[in-house]
């Protein structure tokens, strides 16, 4: 799979499908994996923070979720195929998981959103099985008992609501013990599912203004909405420092 550069983080050229194809590899070997969703925020966290930044490239796969991401890689002249987002790729991996009879944990959020995404995953698809939902926390004081319920599952898949970066770090520190073949940080994407955050018109998304959809609704993010201004400015500068196209590789 070709990849390139984003701010010294390595971007995976993943389409939906790929992910999905993904997924049954890394079941299949039955080792932890960790997939990130990479957006324009975690990025910029990583320019800064090196040992972040390790993280990111050290993951097994590392979609492009945003449309900031995405306009990066056509001015670093590597465009990406397609943008795989974690609030729809939820129900990608729900109707796969579905069909192919994967198990499903669902970790973080706040109290009682797990139950209630996973209520509606499972009506929109019966067969889905969701062996699990917590709250916790990524707090290290809270991993033991974390651990232990997803051992006791025995999940194919985790996905961990923590928000951005806390849950890459956890997935990170903890993917050794925890051992599920597949774990992905999923953001605020339980919220979306539950019905507690309205997503977007789809015309919005479509033309890449969902960000747009949540500051309205929610003005407390202004503050982490300076992160795009910021990352524009960032990777212009890897543009012209490079003075041609992002380094990629296969």
């Amino acid at each position: 799979m070709r990849s390139l550069e984003i701010l010294g983080v390595r971007v995976d050229d993943a389409t939906y499908a790929d992910l999905l194809t993904k997924v049954d590899q890394f079941v299949k070997t039955g080792q932890p994996h960790q997939i990130v969703t990479v957006n324009t925020e975690m990025l910029v966290a990583a320019y800064y923070d090196p040992e972040l930044a390790r993280i990111l490239n050290s993951s097994d796969l590392n979609v492009a979720d945003g449309v900031g991401v995405m306009l990066a890689s056509r001015l670093l002249g590597c465009p990406l195929q397609e943008r795989v987002t974690g609030s729809d790729g939820i129900y990608e991996l729900a109707h796969h998981s579905a069909m192919r009879g994967y198990r499903l944990f669902l970790l973080g959020a706040g109290p009682g959103v797990a139950e209630r995404a996973a209520m509606v995953l499972q009506t929109v698809n019966r067969e889905l099985q969701v062996v699990g939902t917590y709250g916790g926390s990524p707090h290290p004081d809270d991993c033991e008992e974390v651990i232990s319920r997803v051992l006791g599952a025995t999940p194919d898949l985790l996905l961990v609501a923590y928000g951005v970066p806390a849950e890459e770090v956890w997935i990170s520190t903890y993917r050794g013990r925890l051992g599920v073949p597949v774990m992905i940080g999923v953001g605020g994407t339980f919220d979306f599912v539950a019905g507690l955050t309205r997503r977007a018109p789809r015309w919005m998304r479509t033309v890449g203004l969902e960000w747009l959809h949540r500051l309205i609704r929610e003005p407390w993010r202004w503050r982490r909405q300076m992160a795009l201004p910021r990352f524009v400015a960032l990777v212009v500068l890897q543009r012209f420092r490079r003075g041609g196209p992002a380094p990629t590789k296969k």
